[in-house]
């Protein structure tokens, strides 16, 4: 599996996740992946936007666009 490592982290943001770990009975390694995870599978807007004209032929309302996204939303 690869690695990877972060750099000049503030001491205080370390330290809100070493505390935010604590709390989720994980080792910092642990907690780090799994919200890494979360951050790799969530999609952007502009992503979302994307795969809806792709879906409708790039011509979808604005009406359309918020529903759509209400639905995927609600899915979450």
């Amino acid at each position: 599996m690869p690695n990877i490592l972060v750099r000049d982290l503030p001491e205080e943001v370390h330290a809100a996740l070493q505390r935010k770990a604590e709390r989720a009975h994980q080792s910092l390694q642990q907690y780090l992946a799994v919200e890494l995870r979360h951050l790799a599978e969530q999609r952007s807007i502009g992503e979302v936007l994307d795969e809806i004209e792709d879906q409708n032929g790039g011509h979808v309302g604005l009406q359309a666009a918020v529903a759509d996204l209400d639905d995927e939303r609600s899915r979450r």
